[in-house]
Parts: C-alpha cells; sequence; structure tokens
C-alpha cells in the first residue's frame, strides 16, 4: 500500500476543551494528508461546544463521565471506534505547526516492522525558558527508529512513545492488545514497551511537529511525577530493568548548562526546586503500596483513578 492510501483516523481526548483545541481542528482538516474520521472522547457533555461538529461529518463525539476517564481505558475504548489503517492519538492542547504533520508523522510506518512514530514537540511562545529546553532536550531535530538492541544504549528512551501527538499501525495494534485498560499515566509508554518486545519498531518523527508545552509549577511537577512513578510501579516487568533516574538527572545537567551559558545562573534556584519536587514525587508513586491512602490522594493528579481501590 501507497503512504498516500492509507486512511488516518484520529483519536483525541478533551476536556473542557477552549479556544485552543479549536485552533487544533482548524490545522487537522486543513492537513494535506486528510484524515477519515476524528474520533474524539469528551469528558464531561456540559463542557462541549456542539458547533464544532458543524461541517464534519467525519467526526465522532463520545461523552463520558469524569469519573469515568482512564489514561488508558479511555484511549482504549476510542481506539474501538477507529477503522484505518492508522491511528494519531493527539492530545487537545497539541497544535500542528503545518499541513504536512499527519504525512510526515505516518511515513516512518511505511518501514517494515515500524509500527509507531511519534512527532516532535515545541514550546509554545510563553514557555519558560527551563521548559523550553525541556523540550528540546527529549525532542531533538534529528528522526531516529528504536529497536530492542537499542535498550542497552538507550535504556528507558526506547520505550518512549507520546500520545501528546503518535500513530499506530492499527493492525498491529489490534494484534497485540492495544492499550492497558487502566492506567493513571503512561499508557503509551507502556504500549511501546510492548511493540519494542515483540519485535517492532518505534520511529521518532522530527519531521512531523507541534507545539505543546506546560509551565508547571513545583506542585504540578510533583503531582505529575507521583502519577509516573505509580505506573511504573504497576508494570515492573517494563520498568523494572530500565530506570529512569539516569536519564532525569542528565536532563538536569544538561539544563543547569544552558541556563548558565543563557547567562541566567539565578534561574538554577529554579531548576533545583522543580527537579527536587520532581524527584520526590517520582520516588513516592514508586513506592505507593506502602502509602496510607490519604497520602495517596494527596499526592496524585488523578484522584479518580483511586477509587474503588483498597
Amino acid at each position: 500500500m501507497e503512504e498516500m492510501d492509507l486512511q488516518v483516523d484520529v483519536l483525541i481526548p478533551t476536556y473542557k476543551p477552549g479556544r485552543q483545541f479549536g485552533k487544533l481542528l482548524e490545522r487537522l482538516y486543513g492537513q494535506s494528508h486528510p484524515i477519515s474520521r476524528l474520533i474524539i472522547m469528551n469528558t464531561e457533555e456540559r463542557f462541549w461546544d456542539p458547533s464544532w461538529e458543524d461541517g464534519r461529518e467525519n467526526m465522532q463525539v463520545h461523552h463520558i463521565r469524569k469519573s469515568e476517564f482512564d489514561h488508558g481505558g479511555t484511549r482504549r475504548k476510542g481506539a474501538g471506534y477507529a477503522a484505518g489503517d492508522v491511528l494519531v492519538c493527539m492530545t487537545q492542547d497539541a497544535i500542528p505547526r503545518n499541513r504536512d504533520l499527519i504525512r510526515d508523522l505516518i511515513r516512518p510506518l511505511m518501514q517494515e516492522k515500524v509500527a509507531a512514530s511519534y512527532a516532535r514537540q515545541f514550546p509554545a511562545g510563553n514557555a519558560h525558558c527551563i521548559e523550553a529546553f525541556t523540550r528540546g532536550f527529549n525532542y531533538p531535530a534529528k528522526s531516529m527508529v528504536k529497536w530492542r538492541a537499542d535498550l542497552g544504549r538507550l535504556g528507558i528512551k526506547t520505550y518512549f512513545c507520546s500520545n501528546v501527538c503518535a500513530a499506530y499501525d492499527r493492525k498491529v495494534y489490534q494484534e497485540l492488545g492495544g492499550f492497558v485498560p487502566r492506567a493513571i499515566f503512561n499508557e503509551d509508554m507502556i504500549y511501546g514497551a510492548g511493540l519494542i518486545q515483540a519485535g517492532y519498531g518505534i520511529a521518532y518523527a522530527a519531521d512531523a511537529q507541534v507545539v505543546h508545552s506546560h509551565n508547571y509549577g513545583c506542585r504540578e511537577q510533583f503531582h505529575r511525577n507521583f502519577d509516573l512513578g505509580v505506573s511504573q510501579a504497576e508494570h515492573p516487568e517494563i520498568f523494572a530493568d530500565v530506570p529512569s533516574e539516569k536519564e532525569g538527572a542528565s536532563l538536569v545537567f544538561r539544563t543547569a548548562q544552558y541556563l548558565l551559558r543563557l547567562g541566567k545562573p539565578w534561574l538554577l534556584a529554579k531548576l533545583v526546586a522543580q527537579s527536587g519536587f520532581k524527584y520526590a514525587g517520582y520516588r513516592l508513586g514508586r513506592s505507593y503500596a506502602r502509602l496510607p491512602r490519604k497520602w495517596i490522594q494527596a499526592c496524585t493528579m488523578n484522584p479518580g483513578y483511586w477509587r474503588g481501590r483498597r
């Protein structure tokens, strides 16, 4: 099958989408490679603007309650509505930089045994310099394909694949069972690990580009990394042999060097504080099974995930 013949379905979970989401829709529907259907998994119908559906017959909107949302389960359910050759997952705040995003994102899937690809993320104009550097560190200018043989060299980054903007061979997705039914976080990386272990490759498509960044404070970094730690603790079969600490330490060191080169040494205090909150959240998340329930509820970014659990 030729690249131009691939049918592409796009899946986006939404919650209180605003003006930025309207911009995302405009750019998606202006892509050089058309999308076959757009599947929206919207949390809480009262926050949805029906006018977004006007003139977009291939848009499917499925409303769920906030208590039903799950990072893995909601995407898994949305993927069940797809019928195309390729499933593209995005978040509501990822804005295509140009009209060739879909084309450049799915192109690596034409390579033999490459079953996933993810886009390069650029910081928004209002991104703080530490956040902007982090985007460049995690999403460099050079494309690559990662295989199981790269685990010794890349470690945990071998499994990395971001659902901020990622494409999946839907046939392989179905064969491997798709996203996990329940995940507090990291559903993309968990699936990516399954791909790698099954002998498939994950492409980083640097030519496929979106604008996406967050100016998180220390508290938000703590909560986010607590959930990250939980997701890794719940899947020791994936993460036990590829710890994240080395990669995190490398990012802190490189960021500190960048701030000094930039002539802003006073931002080192902010970097140290944020890094400390990240690490504390991550370590607590990895040890969540030993924490009292009230501590977990105070630490998590997703309290609904814990309802009904001991």
